[in-house]
């Protein structure tokens, strides 16, 4: 199979903006699609954040012109045909909804060339719940990204039953070239290997806080003590966002999860603390 050169990244959102400025850092032709120009300009700006925010962390190279390159390496679309004309791999980054999803595949599959890989990002939905939609399940996989994609450099790749293993390689070799650690998994599994290991840890986490057994930051200096982890799972929480963490917490039925919903709307969400992203959470930043 021939290398992949040309990617186009469907989403500018928070994490679709940094998979797409991690392949253009790396060298590769990179397109950013999303549906009008109002949210491709939010993108720009987006992008140019990222540009400084890799100088900042001093990622290899980014302070020596790589940045600015990374810029240079990034054309914008909001025509899909357009955008996926000569792509190589599509990674697909819209929002988290099911029928969302089936609906850009569908499109996806009418315009994109027969070469094209599709990809998707997607944290909570199998690839087979998607593989039907797009016209190439043997092309068709999840590559699967953490948040601070220059830091968290995991990038989780995971086919279906159809999924050609050839394609499936090539896949692996893009994110090693685009500086990610590949985790390959076997089979599918909700929650890939990252997020089958985190949640656990989360929910143990909310129940010693809403049983009252003890506060968030007992929890994290326990957990960074025990196991020399840099982060406790309530500096997580924030990372994540409470927002996040509350849509999950709300769409479950259990008790437990439904009283940490509560108490994440009342104590933090409707006073505006939501995390690293607001300044505070759990913890002021």
């Amino acid at each position: 199979m021939t290398e992949l050169k040309n990617i186009t990244v469907l989403g500018t959102g928070v994490l679709g903006s940094q998979i797409a400025f991690q392949g253009a850092f790396h060298g590769f032709s990179v397109t950013a699609y999303d549906i009008n120009d109002e949210v491709i300009s939010k993108a720009k700006a987006r992008f140019a954040q990222l540009a400084d925010i890799y100088v900042a962390d001093n990622v290899g190279g980014a302070a020596d012109g790589g940045a600015q390159r990374a810029l240079q390496n990034i054309t914008y679309s909001t025509d899909l045909a357009e955008a996926t004309a000569d792509a190589d791999l599509v990674i697909e980054a819209v929002p988290e909804n099911l029928e969302l999803k089936r609906e850009i595949y569908t499109k996806l599959a009418a315009v994109a060339p027969a070469k094209t890989i599709f990809a998707t990002n997607s944290s909570t939905l199998l690839p087979s719940d998607l593989k039907d939609f797009t016209g190439r399940p043997d092309r068709f996989l999840a590559l699967h990204y953490a948040n601070h994609v220059w830091r968290q450099n995991t990038a989780e790749v995971m086919g279906t039953t159809d999924t050609d293993p050839a394609v499936y390689q090539a896949v692996v070799d893009y994110a090693v070239a685009s500086g990610m650690v590949p985790i390959e998994l076997k089979k599918e599994k909700a929650g890939y290997v990252l997020n089958s290991l985190l949640v656990p840890l989360l929910d143990a986490a909310a129940e010693l806080v809403v049983g009252g057994y003890a506060d968030p930051e007992t929890v994290d200096k326990t957990w960074r003590i025990g196991t020399g982890a840099p982060l406790g799972p309530f500096q997580v929480y924030d990372i994540v966002g409470l927002t996040t963490a509350y849509n999950i917490s709300s769409a479950n039925p259990s008790p437990l999860a439904q009283r940490f919903a509560k108490l994440l709307k009342e104590e933090y969400i409707d006073k505006g603390k939501l995390g690293t992203a607001t300044g505070e959470g759990f913890y002021r930043y």
